[in-house]
């Protein structure tokens, strides 16, 4: 792969270190070391070191997106199914589907076509669900290392009987767990891996036995690895923890050992704020799926409540549960979801009565989740443009023939706004990871248009 490890680049860079808030660094100049990440950032002022590669006048740098929850053998029913209620979804639609994993080039044809649209739409970080297959799902790490994506995959534990398919669940809780920690060890051992990591992956409460929890929780401890799971995401999902344990999915997580600082709760409804407390105090990070949340959440999550108590949380487009892999989309269905939270919903219903006020967040706010926040839920330094943080980039222009962006001479750093409201995946001419061009074209160095 080419690209700019050990180069610089010049041109205009937008990022958003803290929430409901961005930062233009105009005409600066960054310089990406041999390792991928950035050495230094300054202003083209200070001089502009020889072969600098140098953006074209209207063209700016967003940070890559980090997509906190992706099932990746959901690709192929994208769009499908969306009008049933989650636990008929899975059954009649997901578990067949997934089950096809089992064939190896089944997989890797669906795989290597989801991680290049992902990048290709900008997707820099993607957290993985792959599926109970323990060779598909170190195939599908394989992919991403090949294609340069940075990412986390993790085998789908699933190992319940009485919830999961004959043809498709875990043999038992100790094979489960040992081929969840096969995975870790082959992952870890991938020659020249510098942007895969393993993840320990409870599909979710229902799908797994006590003594799966326990062994993965005891095996997160050991291993030191991230941990995904779903939690709260639906009425039904929340009711069964509360109906099997007497307790929420998160104290009951909790106590099995999954939730700490690498901890990634995907969805979570319905948390109490006893919930929120556990989460904050662990570290653990929350990924908001709001898109796929209007199909199955049966509730809006209270983001800005989150947020305001010092919770992690990054965004998730969740394919195929949410029917678009777009970060772009993610954040418009985030700010777009908080406004309906704070609103409401029930027309019939009188206007101090029907909406939770003080819950809307802005695209500013869904755009530093979609990228900072993602990196901090995952403990990762991604999504800033500082010194020490991977060169996570996309090169963006928003006069591309093809793209969806109309500023009409307006400054692009004064429309970032609405550069997020209306680009779609022409307007992303090239996507960087660690300094590595992973998909898209980048410009010539050249005279400055500065």
């Amino acid at each position: 792969m080419s690209g700019l490890r050990g180069r610089s680049i010049r041109g205009t860079f937008i990022h958003a270190p803290v929430r409901g808030a961005f930062e233009v660094l105009r005409d600066a100049v960054i310089t990406v070391g041999a390792d991928g990440t950035i050495a230094s950032v300054a202003s083209a002022a200070d001089g502009v070191p020889a072969g600098t590669l140098e953006l074209p006048a209207g063209q700016l740098v967003l940070p890559g997106f980090v997509d906190l929850h992706i099932h990746a053998p959901q690709y192929p029913q994208l769009g499908m199914a969306l009008d049933v209620p989650l636990e008929v979804w899975l059954g009649k639609y997901t578990f067949p589907l997934e089950a096809r994993y089992a064939d190896l080039e089944f997989a890797r044809v669906h795989y290597e076509t989801l991680v290049a649209d992902l990048l290709a739409s900008g997707t820099t970080t993607a957290l993985y669900f792959a599926t109970v297959h323990r060779q598909a799902t170190e195939l599908l790490a394989e992919i991403c290392l090949t294609a340069g994506q940075r990412a986390l995959v993790g085998k789908v534990v699933m190992d319940d009987p009485a919830s999961c398919p004959d043809d498709y669940r875990d043999a038992s809780a100790e094979v489960a767990v040992a081929d969840t920690r096969a995975v870790i060890d082959h992952i870890r051992a991938l020659p020249n891996n510098d942007r895969v990591l393993p993840v320990i992956t409870p599909r979710f409460v229902p799908s797994c036995t006590d003594a799966a929890l326990a062994g993965l929780g005891a095996l997160a401890a050991e291993c030191d690895c991230h941990v995904q799971t779903h939690c709260s995401e639906s009425d039904w999902a929340h009711g069964y923890a509360l109906e099997r344990y007497g307790k929420t999915d998160t104290a009951a997580l909790a106590g099995f050992g999954l939730v700490g600082r690498k901890t990634v709760l995907a969805h979570s409804v319905f948390l109490t704020d006893d919930d929120m407390a556990t989460i904050r105090s662990a570290g653990a990070g929350v990924a908001h799926c709001a898109l796929s949340n209007m199909y199955f959440g049966n509730a809006v999550f209270p983001l800005r409540r989150a947020l305001e108590k010092g919770l992690h949380v990054g965004l998730g487009t969740d394919i195929s549960g949410g029917p678009s892999g777009s970060m772009l989309e993610a954040c418009r269905a985030t700010a777009q979801a908080s406004r309906m939270l704070e609103d409401g919903v029930d027309a019939t219903d009188s206007r101090e009565t029907r909406g939770v006020p003080n819950s809307r967040i802005d695209m500013l706010t869904a755009f530093h989740l979609a990228t900072a926040g993602g990196g901090v839920a995952l403990d990762l330094p991604v999504g800033v443009f500082r010194p020490g943080y991977h060169f996570d980039a996309l090169l963006i222009d928003p006069v591309a023939e093809a793209g969806t962006v109309r500023l009409f001479g307006a400054d692009p750093a004064e429309r970032l706004e609405q550069i997020l409201y209306t680009a779609s995946r022409p307007n992303i001419a090239a996507t960087f990871v660690g300094g590595d061009l992973v998909s898209g074209a980048a410009p010539q160095a050249g005279h400055s248009p500065h």
